[in-house]
């Protein structure tokens, strides 16, 4: 429990330091509003109390950015590398 406690408050830290770091950088472009339930948004109040985030606009906005960054780091595998992988696994016997 310590060791988890501890990772909690090092993690929180991080995502307070992410958070300065990108509340001072300008924002450029424009916004658009968008509606989300009252439900989710008083669980995302509930969970910002205990991070560095300022607001909940800007804690959609760094999962967000999160998440579509998850999405364009799956693509790690060239369509070459695929194709050896496939050649591979047919090879073991695990594909047809």
């Amino acid at each position: 429990m310590y060791y988890f406690k501890k990772f909690q408050n090092i993690f929180n830290l991080i995502l307070y330091i992410s958070m300065k770091i990108m509340n001072k950088e300008k924002t450029e472009g424009k916004f658009v509003k968008v509606s989300i339930p009252k439900s989710i948004i008083e669980k995302i109040e509930q969970r910002i109390k205990q991070t560095g985030f300022e607001s909940v606009s800007s804690y959609i906005s760094y999962v967000l950015k999160e998440v579509l960054s998850e999405d364009e780091e799956e693509d790690v595998f060239s369509k070459e590398d695929e194709e050896r992988v496939k050649e591979r696994l047919k090879a073991l016997g695990y594909l047809d």
